[in-house]
Parts: structure tokens; C-alpha cells; sequence
């Protein structure tokens, strides 16, 4: 058995997400470790939110830290085996330097609070959007987006699974994609509700802005080696991972390469760390012969714990 875990990132976060955890005392004790890192009652949101709170991205990027952080630490005092690879969903790589023991809690937290804000403040509201394509290849969806762009940004953001990619840029020119998408033959394309376009060329002031954050962070050589999404490559040293997170905020998240190069080094186990089963099942559409297991509650922390341990 060679061992992977996977961190979720924004899109995963619901209220109550942890609540499914009971019994798992060192989720309580990193969500108190959260609100001191974060300065404001996270654990409170994320128990009770509203909705609209949780999902505003300057709040969900540091609850999905949180709760990630606070599963693995409870896979880790439950004696579960440690991965011999990590890698996180875009905001899920900071979980994944965490779990590396390359950044601590603390600073990672603080370096996300930046990450979202310096991404809200990068496009105004009502400017940017996203939207998901279904059933169309990247190389013709690439096209799409290049015909609809017209002068604007429009690009394949997140490359999720096979037939499953997300675009990005000013919401002008992802609706144009949008119908440009269906006529080349795809076979669903909507937009998403979120604002802020991530992994597109509108994020670059948003990594000028967060590579000042970055170089203030003390990072460590990670101890499991993470694969990074603009690279699809570890980054060993710390002047090597701060670029690489600067980087990430407007280059794509290479998901479908990523799994795929777990798969080659012989991974056969991938587990998913963190509420919810988004990255299980772009997994399992990526690399079947690769067994998926979720940590997404007491449950299924358990049955995982039972098969790997």
C-alpha cells in the first residue's frame, strides 16, 4: 500500500460541516486554535453560520483551513498512518504544508486571511465570475475561451476531472464562453456563485500582493512531499514553495495531472481529509484503480482508519 491524502478547498465548506466529527476531541481543540489564529470566532461560523457569512471568501478560505487541519490532527492522534504524498484543491495546499510540517497552523492561517483578501480586493465586485463546463475537452474548451475572450480574460481554471473544468475571468466574457461551450458540444456549462475568479490572469495583483505575505512566512523543508497545483511538482525548499503559492492564485489547478501522477509513483491509496467527498469523486473519475477513501465524518474516519491501519 503506498498512501496519498488529499486536502478540500473552497466549494467544500457548508454550516455545521464539523458536526459530523463528535467524538473526535482534537477537532474541538484546532477550531479553539483556529479562532486565536484568526483573530474572530471561526469555530462559531462554521458551527452556525449563516450561509451567507460562511461563503463569503475572506470567511471560507480560513474555515476550510480550519477544518482540514483539525481532521488530519485527529488522524494523526488516532495513530492513522501517515501518506507518503499530500496535495490540497487550490486553498487545500496550505493544508497540505501544514500536515508536511512545513508551515505551522498559525502561520498558515495568517497567510490565508491574506490569501482571501488580497483575492477580494483584486477584482471588484460584480466584475469577475466562474463557471463549470461538463462533458468538453480542456484543449477545445481553451479555444472556447480564447474566441469569447474579446480583449477580456476568460480562461480553464481549474482542470478538476476528465469533463469536468471550471473557467474563469470578467463575467462578461465567461457568459460569452458559456454559450460558446454548448455550441461546441458541451454538455452542461452554468455559472457558479462565487465572485472572485480564481486561477485566471485577473488573480496576478492579488500574488504581487500576497508574494509580500508569502516572503514574511517561515517555511520549513516539508517532510511529506506535496505536489503543487501550478507545477504538478514538489517544491523543496522555501524561496521554491513561496513562489509556487504566488503563482498558484492565477495559474490553473492541474487536478486531473496531479492525481494522475500519484497513480504513476504507485500511490494506491487516496484519501480525502476534510468535510465533505468533492475530491473523492474527481478521483475516482481520474484514476479508478486508485482506492478513495473520506475522512467526512466519525463514520468514515473510522472505516478508513479500520482499512489502513
Amino acid at each position: 500500500m503506498k498512501l496519498a491524502f488529499v486536502f478540500p478547498g473552497q466549494g467544500s465548506q457548508s454550516v455545521g460541516m464539523m458536526s459530523g466529527y463528535a467524538g473526535l476531541a482534537q477537532i474541538d481543540e484546532t477550531l479553539v486554535s483556529a479562532d486565536a489564529a484568526f483573530g474572530a470566532p471561526l469555530a462559531a461560523l462554521i458551527a452556525n453560520g449563516p450561509a451567507d457569512a460562511i461563503n463569503i471568501t475572506t470567511n471560507t478560505q480560513p474555515a476550510m483551513l480550519a477544518a482540514d487541519v483539525a481532521v488530519w490532527n485527529a488522524w494523526l492522534a488516532a495513530g492513522g498512518p501517515k501518506p507518503a504524498l499530500l496535495a490540497g484543491h487550490s486553498l487545500g495546499e496550505y493544508a497540505a504544508l501544514v500536515a508536511s510540517e512545513s508551515l505551522d497552523f498559525t502561520a498558515a492561517m495568517q497567510l490565508v486571511k491574506a490569501r482571501s483578501q488580497a483575492m477580494q480586493d483584486a477584482v471588484p465586485a460584480g466584475i469577475g465570475g466562474m463557471a463549470a463546463v461538463l462533458g468538453i475537452e480542456p484543449a477545445a474548451l481553451a479555444e472556447v475561451c480564447e474566441k469569447a475572450s474579446q480583449g477580456e480574460v476568460v480562461s480553464c481554471c481549474n482542470l478538476n476531472a476528465p469533463g469536468q473544468i471550471v473557467i474563469g475571468g470578467h463575467r462578461t466574457a465567461v457568459e460569452r464562453a458559456i454559450v460558446l461551450a454548448k455550441e461546441a458540444g458541451a454538455k452542461r456549462a452554468l455559472m457558479l456563485p462565487m465572485s472572485v475568479p480564481s486561477h485566471c490572469e485577473l488573480m496576478r495583483p492579488a500574488a504581487e500582493a500576497m508574494a509580500i505575505a508569502l516572503n514574511r512566512a517561515n517555511f520549513q523543508p516539508p517532510k511529506i512531499a506535496v505536489l503543487h497545483n501550478a507545477t504538478v511538482d514538489v517544491a523543496g525548499d522555501a524561496a521554491s514553495i513561496r513562489l509556487v503559492l504566488a503563482e498558484q492564485l492565477f495559474k490553473p489547478v492541474r487536478w486531473i495531472e496531479t492525481i494522475e501522477k500519484m497513480a504513476m509513483q504507485g500511490v494506491t491509496h487516496i484519501v480525502e481529509c476534510g468535510p465533505g467527498k468533492v475530491l473523492a469523486g474527481m478521483v475516482k473519475r481520474i484514476a479508478p484503480g486508485v482506492k478513495c477513501l473520506t475522512l467526512s465524518d466519525k463514520a468514515a474516519f473510522d472505516a478508513a482508519l479500520a482499512e489502513l491501519s
